[in-house]
This record gives structure tokens, sequence and C-alpha cells, in this order.
């Protein structure tokens, strides 16, 4: 989206997203396929129809339509408050302006590729509308800085989506700790059994992922909260605009203090997508976890129908397709980051036309995002949690041996180290017999250590096991419910 670009006479039917229509709203195409009617004398002909087809991004930037009008407006208020147009056509302007928005919320629009992009399209009809003063809006601007306004309105726009997905999964998840801040279930390292933790522990720790997650997401919003309105093509503009007014229209907290940097930059995008990128990772890891604990081996949780699939042909089957699928979209937000990286790593300053592959990948990964915050908020908020099954797991595999090498630390004054070789040898004896540890008598235990006594028993079951790690964001329920109350505290705060 530069301002050196010839102007296609003619579009190939698959490169027009909506053909061309009769009437107002239609004309602006058929204006759009006059030749050269963007660039005046400079150009006797137009490139052919595999040149349009690449040049144009008409199919997928009039998503920014709702930016691209609210930034034109604003533009021409300005115009007229610093007297470089009449108030008179700054009005004409900004009503003819809301009436494109509404034909295109309508559907009633005809966007055209021979127009190239959505401010193109949207000029072009806004002429046809209230004639020559649409000419003028234009004027202290560039098609560079008025696209990179656009989009920082947009992925402004999705950065608080986002945000908000986010708040709304962490709700089913504090109200699945809260329920189960006392359930008793195993927990793991390289998903062998290790020691006893609460659900609502397990739950709580995703919480604090999309915390940060939506604190990456904030950061992102606030540093790409600048302006590059009133930047121009690359080097600014000699008319006496009002860099600071466009900037408080639009929201903006300042205007970019370098029109280059402005122009040609996208790292807004690029830190919205690693901030996708990686909440996208937690919903993936989530999802392997409810994919592992619906299976029959495990029958930790159940899924609901609205989030389950059958087979064909095994009629036992209840699939967790919506949890595959999550866990499988991190791998089209992951691309999208690594798309755009490679599009910007070798461009000079300040823009160059490559820089129109900027916007499919981030239009994608934000809606990829969106559907799945949203269906993982609506699994966790349907999900049934096996209670019994759960305990019945965490009681396996030795988990309390730890608390057994604790208790030999803190009760018989054993330096860690010999602690942990005694409970070894008592896993081993365990293990022999074909039972757990606290099935081993205190005879057997005295074999290994004389300074066991019956008290051992008493941090030996699960429940007292995760009862005792109540240090600060601990699996004890107490301090799980403190957490509990923290993150519904900050929720009243987002109401």
């Amino acid at each position: 989206m530069t301002d050196a670009r010839p102007t296609p006479e003619t579009a190939p039917p698959d490169a027009r997203p909506t053909p061309a229509a009769p009437g107002p709203a239609g004309a602006a195409a058929d204006a759009g396929r006059t030749a050269n009617s963007m660039w005046g004398g400079r150009f006797a002909a137009g490139p052919d129809a595999i040149m349009e087809a690449i040049n144009a991004s008409i199919a997928y930037d009039r998503r920014m339509s709702a930016q691209d009008i609210r930034g034109s407006r604003a533009h021409a208020a300005m115009l007229a408050a610093q007297g470089i147009i009449t108030d008179s056509d700054a009005a004409a302007i900004g009503k003819g302006l809301l009436t494109v928005l509404s034909e295109i919320e309508a559907g009633e629009f005809a966007f055209s590729a021979a127009l190239e992009d959505i401010h193109m399209n949207v000029e072009a009809r806004l002429k046809e509308l209230i004639g020559e003063p649409a000419g003028r809006l234009h004027t202290a601007r560039s098609r560079n800085d008025q696209v990179a306004t656009d989009f920082r309105l947009w992925v402004r726009d999705q950065c608080d989506a986002a945000v908000g997905g986010c708040r709304a999964l962490i709700g089913s998840l504090v109200a699945q700790a809260e329920a189960g801040a006392d359930w008793v279930m195993p927990g793991f390292t390289h998903l062998q059994t290790a020691q006893p933790v609460t659900w609502g522990h397990h739950m709580m720790a995703y919480v604090e992922m999309l915390g940060r997650d939506m604190g990456r997401f904030a950061d992102a919003r606030a540093r790409m909260n600048e302006s590059p309105l009133g930047s121009a093509a690359l080097a600014g503009t000699g008319f006496p605009i009002d860099r600071d007014a466009t900037a408080r229209a639009l929201g903006f907290d300042r205007p970019t203090a370098n029109s280059l940097d402005a122009v040609s930059d996208r790292d807004f995008a690029l830190e919205f997508l690693a901030a996708a990128a990686i909440c996208a990772t937690h919903l993936s890891r989530l999802a392997e976890e409810l994919v592992i604990w619906s299976s029959a081996q495990f029958r930790f949780v159940a899924m609901s129908d609205r989030w389950s699939t059958g087979s064909s042909i095994m009629p036992q089957k209840r699939n967790p397709d919506a949890a595959e699928l999550i866990r499988a979209k991190i791998g089209r937000i992951l691309g999208a980051a690594v798309a755009l990286f490679t599009v910007m790593k070798g461009l000079p300053l300040a823009y160059s036309k490559d820089m129109q592959e900027d916007k499919e990948q981030v239009f994608d990964a934000a809606d990829t995002l969106m559907l799945a915050l949203a269906a993982m908020t609506g699994m966790m908020s349907d999900l049934t949690v096996n209670r019994d099954r759960l305990e019945a797991a965490a009681a396996s595999g030795f988990s309390t041996a730890t608390d057994l090498a604790d208790w030999l630390v803190r009760e018989a004054g054993l330096p860690f180290r010999d602690a942990h070789h005694a409970t070894g040898a008592l896993v081993a004896a365990a293990e022999a017999r074909g039972v757990d540890l606290p099935d081993l008598s205190l005879d057997e235990m005295q074999a290994v250590n004389p300074a066991i006594t019956a008290a051992v028993y008493e941090v030996l079951g699960v429940g007292n096991s995760v009862a005792s790690r109540r240090s600060y964001g601990g699996t004890a329920p107490d301090q799980v419910r403190a957490q509990v109350s923290r993150w519904k505290t900050a929720m009243e705060g987002w109401a």
C-alpha cells in the first residue's frame, strides 16, 4: 500500500471478493476501473490481470474498514481545525464516511479489486457520494501512514479482545479450582506420579499462566498506542497539521516520534503474535491434559456431549475433538508469527510492498486465538471431574515418598540426602511386596532406619500430604482457597 503503484484497469473475476453491483455503492467499483484514476497522467497503461491479482489486498484488508473510516474522519476534522480544508468540506467528508460505513456494515458495499485496498475503495465511494470535497481528504497524509494507523487500531482492538477471552477462561478455571480446592489428585513430572496435589491447585496453575498472557496483551497494547497518522509517506508533511489532535481523537496516547519508523515497522503486530503464540501454547498444554485425562486409562474427567464427537464405526467412542483441535491451533498462530518475522526481517526503511503481506496472518491468528479461548472456556465450564478416580490415582506410585523423606529430616534429624536414601530403600521394599508405603509395617520401616516411629503414618496419606504443603503458592487447600479469593477479587475489578 504505497503511493507509487499503477491502477489496474480490470480485475479477473476471482480477484474481486464482491462483484460490482449496480446502484450507488456498485458505482464505486465502476469508477475504480477507469484507467489510472488514482495516478492521473503518470502512467499511460495499467498492469495486466495477474499483476492486479497479486497487487490487490482488498480481499482481506476490508476487515479494517471501520478503522479506516474512523482514522479518515479524525484526519478530516483536524484538517478543518487547522484551516487546511473548509469546515463545510470536513462536514461533508465526515457525513459521507458514515454513509460508507453503514453500507459496509449492511453488506451493501461492492468492494473492487481494481481499487486495490480498503483505503481507495472507501475514497472512491466517498467521491461518488459527496463529489469534489472527497479529493481533499487525502491532504497531508499517505496510504503509508493511513494503513499503519488502521492496522494499529485493528491490532489494538484484538489485544482488548484477547484480554477479554482470557478473563472469561480464567473465570471458568477459578470456578473449577474453588469447587475442587481439596480434591486430591496425582501431580506429575515426566508424566510419572510425583506428589499429591489438589485439583484446585492444578487449575490455578493455568489461571496464573493466563494472567501473564493478559499482561502481555496489555503491555503490547500500551507500546503500540502511538499514532502514525501524519507521518505521511515517510518524511512527514509540510502542512501545518496537529498530530496530537488526531492521536487524541483515535484514543492514542501520543503521536509517533519518527515518521520513518511509524510507516515502516510492524513490531506492534509481531508483539501481538508473540503474545498470541504464548497464550495458544498454554491452551495447547491444557488441551493435552484434557485429552489424557478423558481417556479410558485415566478417567479423571468427562467432557460433555457439546465438546465431544463419536466414531463412524466404533459406537463406544467419545472423542475429545475440541481439545485436540485447540491443541493444534498453536501451529497456525506460531506459523503466523514466523511468517511476519520473515517478511519484515530484511526490509530497508521505509515502506516496501512486501509489507502488504503483514495482515492476512495476523487476521487469521487473531481469529484462531479467540476461537480457541472460547472453546476452552466452554469445555472447562461443562467439565465433569471424577473425584474418586483422582484420589485413587493420587495414592498410587509412591506419591508420598517425598513426605516420608521430609519427615525423616524434620522428626529424625537426618540430613536430607540420608533421608532420601532411606526413603528410596523403603520404596524398593514396598515395590518388592507389591504394596504402597503406608502398607509397610513399622518393623519393616525401622529395619531401614530405627529412628522411624508410628508418627510417620500421619504424613503418608495423600490428604495429609497436600494439607502439609502450606508454603505460599503451595497445594494445601487453604492456600488454594487464598489464591481463588485473590483472583475473584481481581475479577470483580474487571467487571
